[in-house]
C-alpha cells in the first residue's frame, strides 16, 4: 500500500459524487463496443435509467440522435467520458436554475400569504 493511500483523508461528498459519476459512466460504457466510450444505445440507456427525473422529455430516439450529435465533438459516433460530462454539466446547471426558480416561487407565495394574514 502506498504512503498516500494510508494517509488519505476521507472522501468529501463532492469527491464521492465524482466517483459515482465515473462508476455510472462505466456501468454503461462497458456494455458494447469500446469499454471506455458510450455508443448511442448505451447513451439512450444511461439517459433513461440515470437521468429520468431531470431529462423527462428525452425519450424519443430523434432527441437521443440530437444529443449524440451535439455531444460527439470528434464525430466518431461514440461518446468519451469528457463528451458525456458536457451533458451532465448542462443538466446540472439547468437543475440548479430550476431549483432557484422553485425557491423563488415559494418565497413569492410565502410573502403573498403573509400579506393576507395582516
Amino acid at each position: 500500500m502506498s504512503k498516500t493511500a494510508q494517509t488519505q483523508e476521507p472522501l468529501s461528498p463532492l469527491e464521492k459524487s465524482m466517483d459515482v459519476i465515473i462508476d455510472v459512466f462505466h456501468q454503461y460504457s462497458r456494455r458494447e463496443g469500446d469499454r471506455d466510450t458510450l455508443t448511442k444505445t448505451e447513451l439512450k440507456l444511461l439517459i433513461e435509467k440515470q437521468l429520468a427525473n431531470y431529462l423527462k422529455h428525452v425519450k424519443c430516439s430523434a432527441t437521443i440522435d440530437e444529443i449524440m450529435k451535439d455531444l460527439d465533438m470528434n464525430r466518431d459516433a461514440q461518446l468519451s467520458f469528457s463528451e458525456v460530462m458536457l451533458l451532465i454539466t448542462r443538466v446540472t446547471i439547468a437543475t440548479h436554475e430550476h431549483l432557484h426558480d422553485v425557491e423563488n416561487q415559494q418565497q413569492q407565495q410565502h410573502k403573498h400569504q403573509q400579506q393576507h394574514h395582516h
